[in-house]
């Protein structure tokens, strides 16, 4: 059984990539091959990029999608084992998924950290519940430590943007919020430019250092002047600390994306996964200029889950 979760290698993700651009193409080339066939996306968190790319690449390939948002629409779910339950929670995750694994083909699961379990949510546990129970193939729509479905599309994106023959000096830079953000986003992209096999540099503020697990290979570099010199692709996120977990150590707006940052860095395209809250964490001039790609990265969030969905058709 084949699940799709993180980063493999670089022939699956190369493969992957090379098929959401034959779908971006043509993309009822394979309209036929999720025919009879059924996807539920569980969404315990919102979502409005990776619910609707999602449906739309089910129906391109002919498959019925169907959507539950659990926090709205479905029972308040245990997760732990062996317990009584005698509080709120009104269905155990073993009989939840076990059912949908019976009405659906292919599982897609959105679930957020908690940001005050470090442990559980390194485990990726209400995640890892789901597949445990369900018994079919899931589809990571964000997880605690993960979002590998943006991550797909990023590496498209980088795909049609580079130069042919360059390796791409990607930069990853944080930028303020005033919400405690998770990790995920930020620990899939470096996981698979990393893998990619791209140059990839992360700028953070003291303090924002990410979980080494995914940032293994990657220059890290507190000068965020530095670190942009020289950058082919910019992308901006935040994330709140991950030694003191879940916290906001830092709100210093000269962290803020402008056109002033790129002084250095005169032919840098700007990346960033959306919802993007605007002259906080990007200014105006970079989100809306020649340089940003956030609309083609948003666009190209319907082929990679398309890419990926096929990809476990041919599996089954």
């Amino acid at each position: 059984m084949m699940h799709f979760t993180k980063f493999e290698d670089k022939a699956t993700a190369e493969k992957l990539i090379q098929k959401a651009l034959d779908y971006k193409r043509d993309p009822w080339i394979d309209q036929a091959k999720g025919q009879r066939k059924r996807i539920g996306c569980i969404f315990l968190n919102p979502s409005l990029r990776t619910r609707a790319s999602t449906q739309i690449a089910a129906q391109q390939l002919g498959m019925e999608a169907i959507v539950m948002n659990m926090d709205k629409e479905g029972w308040a779910l245990e997760m732990r084992e062996g317990v009584t339950m005698n509080k709120g929670t009104v269905e155990h995750i073993r009989d939840a998924a076990g059912v949908l694994g019976s009405y659906f083909d292919i599982l897609a699961i959105r679930a957020f950290p908690s940001l005050t379990n470090k442990q559980e949510d390194l485990e990726d546990f209400v995640f890892n519940q789901f597949i445990k129970y369900s018994g079919i193939p899931v589809i990571s729509l964000e997880s605690a430590i993960r979002h590998p479905l943006q991550s797909l599309a990023d590496m498209v994106t980088i795909h049609e943007n580079r130069g042919i023959d360059k390796k791409p000096k990607v930069v990853l830079t944080w930028a303020p919020h005033i919400k405690a953000i998770p990790h995920a986003v930020a620990n899939s992209f470096a996981e698979w430019a990393i893998g990619c096999g791209h140059d990839l540099t992360i700028t953070h503020p003291y303090g924002y250092e990410l979980d080494e697990n995914f940032t293994k290979g990657a220059n890290i570099v507190l000068d965020q002047k530095e670190a942009l010199a020289g950058a082919d692709f910019v992308y901006v996120k935040n994330w709140s600390g991950f030694n003191d977990y879940g916290k906001i150590l830092n709100t210093d707006s000269s962290w803020m994306l402008t056109e002033k940052h790129l002084k250095h860095a005169k032919n840098a395209k700007i990346m960033h996964c959306l919802p993007v809250r605007r002259n906080l964490e990007l200014s105006d001039e970079m989100l809306d200029g020649p340089r940003s790609l956030v609309m083609q990265q948003a666009h190209n969030r319907i082929f990679a889950a398309q890419s990926v969905i096929s990809h476990i058709l041919d599996q089954k």
